[in-house]
């Protein structure tokens, strides 16, 4: 059963790429040092978990930074202008709230909206882009703002609005990809009997370029590696080319460059073996997530994604199954006990 408290603490945590020391990182930590061999911090900011075992050595990635938003300039009047840290989509931000982590702690602000009486209608067609988004916090000049904490290089987030929708359902903010790292916390909490060597890697920096994954696998040099993100889950407009579903269970890359053929198969096996539905999709280039990277690290990397389905990503309402998470959390577990010894040659 999901712990929504942990899974709420754990996704309204702050942590910005680059920024992730912010909060994320502490939580993190303290949800695992009793379950784990050692813990550490890296220089770049990723949280290396380690499960000793005698092998073989498995790297498991959940990134734990946000995508958000980066101060750029305060106006006369007090406004902010902001530019995207990662891929935030600027029409997402229209009559949103935005919190802010200054030089005097947490403030909020708010992206305005013209109301439609006083719109051009010409206006009224146009979407909003990074030209006319800005930030109102509260300020009447450039000089309150900066008394109220604001620089320019000041970070700023989606503001918490974690909303139950039905039984099964979630939407917030930044599921992507807190709720993959809330996954592989509780399955590296419920690992019991296991052979592999296994690292758990809250990973900095996935939204900017797959940074911290980078340094991460280049220092730990896996055998195995799994990304585990979210992926696009079918909604509205998708015009019938996504294939998972909310509510049918943790999804795998079934095939592709990014997905070596002899994991995924053994994921297969582990699925049957425990009853785990394992929806599938195809991934033609490479996935976009940790795995990328892995994979090329030092000789080679046998690499895959196990993911949980999603809606609405990248924005404030991203949407998820707690059945989902819930079955995402035990495959990853019995994948872990299960792992022994293989030959990885493709």
């Amino acid at each position: 059963m999901v712990d929504i408290e942990l899974l709420k603490k754990i996704v309204e945590a702050p942590g910005v790429s680059g920024f992730e020391f912010l909060g994320i990182r502490n939580v993190v930590i303290e949800a695992l040092k009793d379950y784990v061999d050692e813990i550490k911090v890296d220089k770049l900011g990723n949280v290396i978990a380690h499960k000793k075992g005698n092998g073989p050595k498995v790297m498991v990635a959940a990134h734990m930074d946000k995508i958000g938003l980066m101060v750029n300039h305060i106006d006369k009047e007090g406004y902010l202008h902001v530019v995207p840290i990662g891929g935030v989509d600027p029409r997402t931000l229209v009559a949103q709230r935005i919190r802010f982590f200054t030089d005097m702690g947490e403030r909020y602000g708010v992206v305005g909206h013209i109301p439609p009486h006083i719109q051009k209608p010409e206006d009224r067609k146009k979407a909003a882009d990074w030209d006319t988004i800005v930030v109102d916090v509260g300020a009447d000049s450039k000089e309150e703002a900066e008394e109220m904490g604001f620089r320019v290089g000041t970070v700023g987030e989606f503001a918490p609005a974690f909303t139950k929708l039905s039984e099964n359902r979630i939407a917030t903010p930044y599921l992507d990809d807190r709720v993959c790292l809330y996954a592989m916390i509780e399955a590296a909490r419920a690992l019991e009997n296991h052979e592999a060597d296994i690292y758990f890697v809250a990973s900095v920096q996935e939204e900017v370029g797959l940074r911290g994954a980078r340094v991460a696998s280049y220092t730990i040099d896996p055998e195995i590696g799994i990304a585990m993100d979210v992926t696009f889950a079918k909604q509205v407009g998708d015009k019938g080319k996504i294939v998972p579903k909310l509510g049918g269970g943790p999804v795998m890359d079934e095939v592709g460059p990014n997905i070596h053929p002899k994991v995924r198969r053994f994921a297969d096996e582990v699925a049957k073996k425990y009853d785990i539905p394992l929806q599938v999709e195809a991934s033609p280039r490479p996935t976009g997530t940790d795995a990328n990277i892995m994979q090329i690290n030092r000789e080679g990397v046998a690499t895959a994604v196990l993911s949980i389905p999603i809606r609405y990503m990248h924005s404030q309402v991203e949407t998820a199954d707690l059945r989902d998470i819930d079955l995402t959390i035990k495959f990853a577990k019995h994948f872990l006990e299960e792992l022994k010894p293989m030959d990885l040659t493709p």
